[in-house]
This record gives C-alpha cells, structure tokens and sequence, in this order.
C-alpha cells in the first residue's frame, strides 16, 4: 500500500514538473509574439483616434500618466502624445463615463489642443445588447460622429444628446448611454485643451503606476 501510494507520488510530481517546465517554455517562446500583437492592436486603436496624418512621432513611446476628475474619476489615465515636426499637436487620452446605463464606460478620446475632437472608441462597457451597444463600432457607426467635431467651451449646447438640445443622436430606448459617452467627450476635449502648458510635467507610464 504505501510502496503504491509512493509511487503514484512521485508519478504526480514528475508530471508536474514536466507540466511546469512545458509552460516556461510556452510562454518563453510565445511572449515577444503576444506582445508584438498587443503593440500592434494598440497602434490600430490610437491610429482610429489620432489618424497617422495628424502626427509623425511614435505614440505609443510617449505615454503619460494624467489623474483629473475631469476623467471621469480620480484613478490614472494614460495619454500618449502626439507630435507633427516635434512639436506636439494632438493626443490619445484614456477617459471613463462613469454615469453609463449599466456602469462606467471606458473610452479613449483623441483631440488636438484647440477643442477638436479627431476620434473616439470605446474600450469597455457592460451596456445592454440591442440597446446601449450601439456605441461600439462593430456594432453602429455612432461612435465616429465625433470626429472633427469641435467644442466651443464648456457651455457649447451643441455638445449634447438631441433630446436635449444638442446635435449627437440618441438610441431608440437608450438615452442615457449616449448621453454618458456625450458628456464624458465633451469633459475630455476640454481637459485637453488645457494640457499644453503641463506637459513637460507629467509622469512617464511605467515610472508612477
């Protein structure tokens, strides 16, 4: 009995130490290919906010760190800059709406430093299918009728839902996912505005979180 349950023992751990061994070695030869992936899928996505035309540095290797309330909350945002001939022009910035339907929505807004908002994607929400999802692109094409649109100050009525006042549409049923998203936009191209003069202060991604 016990010579049978020593050997079942050692069965076990020979074959988790095989197992162990094979994932080092999964992961050792998979990691650059994961990670050149997800730099690729995060180019795509700061190119769909900040069109490549806009800018000719690379983006990705420029991130900040920037906390406001004007986010959304009070947690870090990433921003990644960027720069046309080295000077910089416009930005990627992480932003939350945190009055969604079925809770915070998480965007990424790309605006120029005067108000002008280039594009905006929405990287998480947990809206209603059929109804609130409508803000994601694969979805409806609402979510791209924010580019080029500007923001004549924090008052412009223009920047809001149709039902009240403004010039997005609303779904069907839904008003107040989009008119979370609206504000959340219009909160993050303002904040942008007033990022110039501060950029030379702000963390590097990496050094504070």
């Amino acid at each position: 009995m016990l010579n049978s349950m020593r050997k079942h023992g050692i069965t076990l751990a020979v074959f988790a130490a095989v197992t162990t061994g094979l994932t080092a070695v999964v992961y050792t030869l998979t990691k650059t290919t994961i990670a050149h992936q997800a730099a690729l899928q995060q180019k795509t996505l700061l190119d769909q906010v900040v069109p490549p035309e806009h800018y000719d540095n690379d983006m990705q290797s420029e991130c900040f760190v920037v906390s406001d309330p004007a986010l959304g909350n009070g947690a870090p945002h990433r921003l990644y800059l960027a720069r046309k001939n080295g000077q910089p022009v416009a930005a990627a910035l992480e932003t939350t709406a945190p009055d969604g339907y079925s809770g915070a929505i998480q965007l990424l807004v790309g605006a120029d430093f005067n108000g002008t908002v280039l594009g905006v994607r929405v990287v998480e929400h947990h809206e209603t299918p059929g109804l609130g999802d409508k803000i994601e692109l694969r979805i409806a094409d609402w979510i791209t009728l924010f580019s080029g649109k500007k923001i004549a100050g924090p008052d412009d009525p223009k920047w809001a839902v149709k039902k009240d006042g403004g010039m997005f549409d609303q779904f069907t049923g839904a008003t107040i996912t989009p008119r979370a998203v609206v504000n959340a936009v219009r909160r993050t191209a303002l904040y942008m505005e007033t990022l110039p003069s501060t950029l030379s202060t702000l963390p590097i991604c990496g050094a504070s979180e």
